[in-house]
């Protein structure tokens, strides 16, 4: 089978992880004054809750389909067993997991009738298949399908959602878009995989387990955050704060990891053909291309924070800038732990090592919430996040340190960083001279942007050299030819 592109694949994947994040992050401005900081934080909240019973009916199926798809894209007759009997095992445990969702959640509680609705957020989740696409390296199918639907869903925000009573109507179009979205991405299956014959579920299962264990341990310092800042504090106002500065700084941090996930179902591919030098090549590129976009991503949410915030989501959100600053810095930590775990840990079967790092984050996470959130609030669960992110991929660094010259890489970070402290000292000064909210942000924005580049040209930036050399050598065969 004739492989996609790397950048193709990595253009859809970007769109389809911005997609799924993006519509939230559109709306918010407008969601933030009509629900409310409260309405806000009951969101964030109950969510954070589904979440966990998501991650243990779906186990690790989705990144271990993903990763075996991946190993099978040139034999349909394997890759159709295995998509179906991970389909079928997926099916069956998050079946039990909604039963146990409704019994303890939906039944009774000061929030039962948000978490009757959000059952349908674990059928949607049930029937998604995305991971087959990615395992195909086939993101435009998702890409498409997915970006039609946010878009209605973001339609029906403006027109339904008027007050802080219109919280269960939001969280319908919330759930009811992705239910939608994981339907769609059924139509033309059959062109990928036979109809089922014979299934054997068993034998996925200790792998599935052993990917699920370290899914578990991720989830507990991504999401159990906002679940502790609600039940430590009792405030919804400090879930709200918190989860809307995490929207910006996932939003921007999925630019760069989109690439991870692309990479995965590549060098998986690679491993299952012994290509480690090709391997190897993909992974330098991939460091390089994560410094050039992360580190100024972290230095720019720093320089226009103060303006961003007021005019983003309105009065009543006055810890959101410190907050994203605060979290600004998982940009660049988060980006390179999606490269040494999920791009190279992950396909090259070594997920013990993998699991041992995200559990290291897990513990680190909850001993620090239950103690910086009792004095600090949200700034406590921030700082919590920033430490557990760091010593997940302070482990995995310490596991590849003999796979790849760690002094090497570092030091071809040094051009961006400089790059980016010039360009963040420009925006800072555009904001002390310039007045107007909106005006400061679109020049610090344009500035900043033609800045960075342009320092890293005048540096000669080996890899903006690179990138800029082979698209003037194609166009100009282009225009030879």
């Amino acid at each position: 089978m004739k492989r996609k592109s790397v950048k193709k694949n990595y253009i859809y994947n970007m769109l389809y992880q911005l997609v799924l994040i993006v519509t939230p992050i559109i709306t918010t401005p407008y969601i933030a004054r009509k629900l409310g900081s409260t309405g806000n934080g009951i969101y964030g909240f109950t969510v954070s809750i589904v979440t966990y019973f998501i991650l243990f009916g779906s186990l690790g199926t989705a990144l271990y389909g993903q990763r075996e798809i991946a190993y099978n894209q040139n034999d349909k007759q394997k890759r159709s067993n295995v998509f179906w009997e991970i389909l079928t095992l997926r099916i069956i445990t998050m079946s039990i997991s909604t039963v146990a969702f409704y019994i303890i959640f939906c039944t009774s509680g000061q929030y039962s009738i948000y978490y009757k609705i959000l059952l349908l957020e674990i059928l949607a989740n049930m029937l998604d298949i995305s991971w087959f696409y990615q395992g195909m390296e086939d993101f435009k199918k998702t890409v498409i399908r997915n970006f039609i639907v946010k878009i209605i869903s973001i339609v029906f925000i403006f027109i339904f959602i008027k007050s802080p009573d219109d919280l269960n109507k939001y969280l319908f179009i919330y759930t009811l878009s992705t239910l939608f979205g994981s339907l769609t991405l059924w139509i033309g299956i059959w062109k990928y995989v036979f109809k089922p014959k014979k299934l054997n579920i068993k034998t996925h299962l200790p792998l599935i387990i052993s990917l699920f264990i370290p899914q578990v341990a991720i989830q507990i310092y991504t999401v159990l955050d906002k679940t502790m800042i609600g039940a430590i504090t009792n405030n919804m106002n400090e879930v709200g704060y918190y989860d809307q500065a995490q929207k910006v700084v996932k939003l921007l941090l999925t630019i760069v990891t989109a690439i991870g996930t692309v990479m995965l179902p590549r060098i998986s591919a690679c491993y299952a053909e012994g290509d480690k030098k090709a391997i190897n090549v993909y992974m330098k590129k991939t460091f390089s291309f994560t410094f050039m976009i992360a580190i100024p991503l972290m230095f720019g949410i720093i320089a226009v924070s103060s303006n961003f915030c007021p005019l983003f989501f309105g009065p009543g959100y006055d810890k959101v800038p410190t907050i994203m600053n605060m979290l600004s810095i998982i940009i660049i930590i988060i980006s390179l732990a999606s490269i040494t775990g999920t791009q190279y840990l992950l396909p090259l079967n070594r997920q013990k090592e993998y699991t041992i790092s995200v559990i290291i984050g897990a513990i680190t996470n909850v001993i620090l919430n239950f103690i910086l959130i009792n004095y600090c609030k949200s700034y406590g669960a921030a700082i919590a996040t920033v430490i557990a992110e760091l010593s997940v991929t302070s482990t995995q660094f310490y596991f590849v340190r003999k796979d790849f010259d760690l002094k090497e890489i570092f030091k071809s970070s040094f051009n961006y960083i400089i790059s980016a402290i010039v360009m963040m000292m420009i925006c800072i000064f555009i904001d002390k001279v310039m007045i107007g909210r909106m005006t400061v942000i679109i020049t610090q924005i344009t500035v900043g942007i033609i800045t960075y580049f342009g320092v890293l040209f005048v540096l000669k930036d080996n890899f903006l050299m690179d990138i800029l050399n082979e698209n003037i050598i194609k166009k100009l065969k282009r225009n030879n030819n």
